[in-house]
């Protein structure tokens, strides 16, 4: 961690062993394939304690949907076009975003820039927003509703694109979260990366959620305040 080679003698060496045998083997994959290889790698606590927070936000994500998405159906499934509310219509521009940049840094090898996207996509744009947005529709919604059904088709799309874009990073993980969706599948790593139409990028439905969020932010932060002064 403070820039020092590791030596023997010194007595600073971190072995890969005992980092899996503590905290799991996808969690040295997660620090390999965020680490700048271009630099001196540097190792230490701090940074597998970073790259476990990583793992659990991640894998809270593939488990968030497969609870989401437990019992649906093709017959459930709707048009993946301009008639889905705005909501939906955002989420697919945005995996039409983020496949560009995570299949571009596969194909040069950047795997930093991959997994980055994909964390703040997992955090930023769907923890923090959608699912929190789209939790009352989920939860409440009848089945048969459009807002329900677009909501449930649109989390189809991201498991699907998430378990294919880590499988490389988190092979273990990934292979888990498919099996438990679809248990008659050989395996998430005899699959290739979706192919995301380019019909689903829609730079209105990105403009108009932008604005959403920054008026969002501002009724929050007040609903924030009136709850430290136990208003409600």
């Amino acid at each position: 961690e403070k820039g020092m080679k590791m030596s023997k003698s010194i007595g600073n060496t971190i072995e890969p062993q005992k980092i899996a045998e503590q905290n799991g083997i996808e969690i040295l994959r997660l620090l390999i394939a965020s680490a700048e290889y271009g630099d001196e790698l540097r190792l230490g606590k701090i940074m597998i304690d970073q790259s476990g927070e990583m793992y659990r936000k991640l894998r809270n994500t593939l488990r968030y949907c497969l609870g989401s998405l437990k019992g649906f159906e093709e017959s459930e499934r709707v048009p993946l076009n301009h008639d889905l509310p705005l909501m939906e219509r955002w989420l697919l521009h945005r995996l039409w975003q983020l496949d560009r940049v995570v299949r571009q840094a596969f194909d040069t090898y950047q795997f930093r820039v991959a997994l980055s996207a994909i964390v703040e996509f997992c955090n930023v744009d769907l923890s923090a927003f959608y699912v929190d947005v789209r939790k009352d529709a989920l939860y409440c919604d009848a089945p048969t509703t459009l807002r329900r059904r677009a909501c449930r088709t649109a989390l189809d799309e991201v498991f699907s694109r998430l378990t294919a874009w880590l499988a490389p990073i988190l092979p273990f993980t990934t292979e888990e979260a498919w099996l438990i969706r679809f248990p008659e599948s050989v395996s998430v790593h005899l699959r290739t990366f979706p192919e995301t139409p380019a019909s689903w990028e829609d730079d209105f439905a990105g403009e108009e959620v932008a604005k959403l969020r920054e008026a969002r932010a501002v009724v929050t932060g007040a609903l924030e305040v009136a709850r430290r002064e136990k208003t409600i």
